[in-house]
């Protein structure tokens, strides 16, 4: 009898050698355990922890998972009644609380660095016939970067991301207090904030700092450099750029990995926009993206000289055709993919005037006040753009293959962008979405962005964040709602 990953179309010679080394791997490394992570809709790594005798079966036959895990909102609250007949006829094969299957990769076997003997493969669900999970964020991803390759194109994205480490003064779990979701550990921070890269405060942040490179560099991940940012307790990561399904995988890894390690070390980390503090900055994850010729390996947002007759403003005097049809889809579909980059009832509160952060669907050259910041010029192998909307809590697979399918949009119907804005806070036709309703709903009335991403996955998404928006509506103290929600999980 075939085993379940023959089944699924997946265990290939390749597959089998991959197999093959991870099962030495363990025993060379003298692995205790072995964790099997997969990605939730949150962007949230789930798992179960394996003996190293059981890796060999979890390859071949897969793992079991409840299904209800894949229709959790922020609270991890199941966002569907399962147990009512009809309530899951919107997502085939989900319902009562049935199994799901996870497919580890073997290629993705790693040791952690924080964790003694402790290995970690990343895995995927799969229905129990064999079919594939139409509500995967990482299969998005996949299918996004496959329609994008049928027109010779693939995407390379370089991460920026802003988070916050604090010092854990109180971090006892006292089961008195328990709560769903619990009070955040009290906490300091680890510099005072309001001076922009001041090497004092990097030093006074040296240890935690340490923690996330060393962290960061153990899993593989291609940390380019830690800054300090404006606000207190405040820092950046910025990463080379990579191809765009190994940028979201990083990224996943990376806030898993030093959320962990520092946690190890009394340390909170928190990936929220806003944490619960007065003074705070708000922090943003900027994308950089650049279309790719699969067939010569350049950067296919390249132009060799100015369009003839162009001015600076216009996107075809830095930008190649192809990469402003691109630039106009990312703008088209601005609002109706904005709760894929900014997917929480936190994020929103970055999008104030004059804060670095958009407040509207507009470009600009080099201009950090505008959504897209297109990076680079004619002749410039770097050219690229750079979408400041996203905060750090988006899922990386949906955040990523929202942009995909908006920029194909522009590819498939030569869009051209307006021109650049001198302006990025004032008068624009082309607002951004104010609020998680208001977002929900552009992505609603985006046709285009419903049928790239298929029915299942938008009602999912719609059902889950409706769930998380309803219950903020009704908290009597939404700060105290937020502080739970968000910051102490996130």
């Amino acid at each position: 009898m075939s085993g379940f990953a023959q089944r699924c179309g997946v265990h290939d010679a390749p597959r089998a050698v991959a197999c093959e080394r991870a099962l030495q791997h363990i025993a060379e490394w003298r692995l205790e355990r072995v964790r099997i992570g997969w990605c939730d809709l949150h962007g949230v790594l789930r798992g179960k922890t394996l003996m190293p005798h059981a890796v060999a079966d979890a390859l071949h036959d897969g793992l079991g998972m409840v299904s209800t895990l894949m229709l959790k909102d922020t609270s991890d609250r199941t966002a569907y009644p399962v147990f009512e007949p009809g309530a899951l006829e919107e997502l085939p094969g989900f319902g009562f609380a049935n199994n799901l299957m996870m497919l580890p990769d073997p290629a993705s076997l790693c040791v952690l660095p924080w964790a003694g003997g402790t290995g970690w493969m990343r895995a995927q669900p799969w229905h129990v016939d064999g079919t594939p999970v139409a509500i995967d964020p990482r299969r998005a991803l996949q299918q996004a970067l496959a329609t994008l390759a049928a027109t010779g194109h693939g995407l390379r994205c370089g991460l920026e991301v802003e988070f916050h480490i604090y010092r854990i003064d109180d971090g006892r779990l006292d089961p008195a207090q328990a709560d769903w979701p619990g009070e955040p550990p009290a906490v300091s921070m680890i510099h005072p904030g309001y001076n922009l890269l001041a090497e004092g405060w990097a030093d006074q942040a040296d240890e935690p700092l340490r923690i996330v490179q060393h962290t960061a560099q153990g899993l593989g991940l291609s940390l380019r450099s830690l800054e300090i940012e404006l606000g207190p307790s405040q820092v950046e990561a910025v990463f080379d750029a990579t191809d765009a399904l190994t940028a979201a995988d990083d990224m996943v890894r990376f806030r898993n990995g030093v959320r962990q390690a520092l946690r190890r070390a009394g340390y909170h980390a928190s990936f929220v926009c806003r944490p619960p503090f007065p003074q705070v900055m708000a922090s943003g994850w900027h994308l950089h993206q650049s279309l790719v010729d699969l067939a010569s390996g350049r950067n296919a947002m390249v132009r060799d000289a100015p369009a003839p007759g162009s001015t600076p403003g216009d996107a075809c005097h830095t930008l190649s055709d192809t990469g402003a049809h691109y630039l106009a889809g990312l703008i088209e579909h601005a609002a109706g993919t904005a709760v894929f980059c900014t997917p929480t009832v936190n994020g929103f509160g970055r999008f104030r005037p004059n804060a670095l952060a958009p407040m509207a669907a507009v470009w600009g050259r080099d201009n950090r006040g505008a959504m897209l910041r297109v990076i680079g010029g004619a002749g410039d192998p770097a050219t690229r753009v750079e979408n400041r909307i996203g905060e750090p809590m988006a899922n990386p697979y949906l955040y990523i293959a929202a942009q995909v399918h908006a920029g194909l949009d522009g590819l498939r119907r030569r869009l051209v962008p307006p021109p650049a804005t001198e302006a990025p806070y004032a008068g624009s036709d082309r607002l951004l979405p104010t609020g998680l309703g208001a977002a929900l709903q552009a992505l609603t009335d985006d046709a285009a962005m419903v049928a790239a991403f298929g029915d299942p996955l938008v009602r999912c998404l719609q059902r889950v964040k409706r769930s998380e928006l309803s219950r903020h509506d009704a908290a009597e103290d939404k700060a105290q709602w937020q502080r739970r929600e968000y910051f102490s999980r996130y």
